[in-house]
């Protein structure tokens, strides 16, 4: 029998690769998005296929799907800083309600859910690299807390239905990542230095630029995520590149890689709460899955170029 997948937030980035990469393994894969951030082209060419099918909704209304379903992953969120402070109450809403309304779903269908949480539940840390025995140093009432605290309960919440129903959960918290499908205007720094340099515009730093953030491709993403969905460990698992660099570091590399040498960097305030550093601890996911990341941040940096090029 074809193995079924239901995978929310389908249209975002991480979702529509998501939905790619089951559908190459042969799964039945059935897509849910509401579209406030995401966009159908992600996934238009999936649409033809007999093993793909589409559910237009809002998982933090009550979801309900005909039939046997194997696994969830609970992906339905906005995720940029951009996105996440233009719509505060849909960001805690799809974190909450949503995962308690998936969680429901894949208890009534027996079905195992991955839910994607975030390295933002660590906040601006006081610890670098993060492991995940640490807690965090989060302001709950800050402009980030919307999307720091949503993240913290959909993990509580996930922990108390496997401790109290025994239902097969996993937990990604997922760092930095980046590739093609990425929208331009995500608010995010490597879309933002590339389209910025595409459209000749200078380059826009916030703070000094020597914050640090860690970036990992997509493609390496998705491995983790399916060996973590496969695995037999409930815990929270770092997922991500611990390779570190500044922001000032990252739009250099960057620059160089276009060929521009015109661009001036622009540096303005930084934002509220906004993290120093930014680095997983990836040893959980190396001895639990075998997993760390491939791919160069030169070669993913290069893949990514070719995809604005081509958008543009």
């Amino acid at each position: 029998m074809q193995k079924k997948i239901l995978i929310t937030g389908a249209a975002g980035f991480l979702g529509s690769h998501l939905c790619d990469f089951f559908i190459e393994k042969n799964y039945h894969v059935i897509g849910m998005d509401n579209f406030i951030t995401g966009d159908i082209a992600n996934i238009q060419h999936l649409f033809h296929l007999k093993n793909f099918e589409f559910h237009h909704h809002d998982v933090s209304k009550f979801v309900f799907l005909p039939g046997n379903l194997d696994f969830i992953l609970h992906f339905a969120c906005p995720a940029s800083p951009f996105d996440y402070l233009k719509m505060p109450i849909q960001t805690l809403k799809v974190s909450s309600l949503g995962t308690h309304n998936l969680l429901g779903l894949a208890k009534e269908k027996k079905a195992r859910i991955l839910i994607a949480s975030s390295s933002e539940i660590y906040g601006d840390p006081l610890v670098n690299p993060q492991p995940e025995d640490y807690w965090g140093n989060v302001n709950p009432v800050g402009p980030r807390g919307v999307y720091d605290e949503a993240k913290r309960f959909q993990e509580a919440m996930t922990m108390a239905y496997h401790d109290f129903h025994q239902l097969e959960t996993r937990i990604a918290r997922i760092f930095n990542t980046y590739g093609p499908k990425m929208r331009k205007n995500d608010g995010r720094a490597i879309p933002t230095f590339f389209d910025q340099i595409i459209s000749g515009q200078n380059i826009t730093v916030f703070g000094d630029g020597n914050q640090t953030r860690s970036f990992c491709y997509v493609d390496d993403l998705m491995e983790g995520i399916y060996r973590l969905l496969m695995s037999d460990y409930h815990l929270p698992v770092n997922l991500g590149n611990p390779e570190e660099i500044t922001l000032n570091q990252l739009a250099l590399e960057i620059l160089e890689l276009t060929g521009n040498k015109n661009t001036k960097f622009v540096y303005r305030a930084l934002p509220v709460d906004d993290p120093q550093v930014r680095c997983p601890d990836i040893s959980t996911a190396k001895k639990v899955l075998g997993w760390e990341p491939k791919i160069s941040r030169l070669e993913g940096l290069k893949k990514t170029y070719e995809f604005y090029k081509m958008k543009n």
